[in-house]
């Protein structure tokens, strides 16, 4: 008995450690089909910049569900959602930016319009960066 409880005990000591979070991923879910990048305020592209190159060498097309992000590539596939009303919209990454301070992501005038923010200009959102 003496045995058991002697390889028994530090094990059951450990299983509250192994359960713990790892540090550092705070804000991060993944899933099969996508995974959460956390969130902040989003600003969108104004109009005139239609026909201006963006940072891929695209030319920025208003009209397009696109957006600018610091660090995602080019091609990134995103889930853009308005936390005040759960409207989302799904946005490809063509530029970098946005360079406002305190903003995680510029999005164009279509999808700004698709999640209920191009009057007010800014919104709070959740981003998932979407699987191949």
């Amino acid at each position: 008995m003496r045995r058991l409880v002697a390889f028994a005990l530090p094990l059951l000591l450990a299983l509250p450690v192994a359960a713990q979070d790892l540090p550092g991923e705070e804000g991060i879910e993944e899933t099969a089909e996508h995974t959460e990048i956390g969130g902040g305020m989003a600003s969108y592209y104004g109009r005139e910049l239609a026909g201006n190159r963006t940072a891929s060498g695209e030319r920025f097309d208003p009209a397009q569900l696109t957006a600018a992000h610091r660090t995602l590539p080019f091609g990134s596939l995103v889930r853009v959602t308005n936390v005040a009303n759960g409207d989302s919209v799904i946005v490809r990454i063509n530029d970098r930016g946005p360079f406002s301070h305190g903003r995680v992501i510029d999005v164009s005038h279509a999808a700004a319009r698709e999640i209920g923010m191009h009057r007010s200009g800014t919104a709070r959102v959740k981003l998932a960066l979407l699987d191949d």
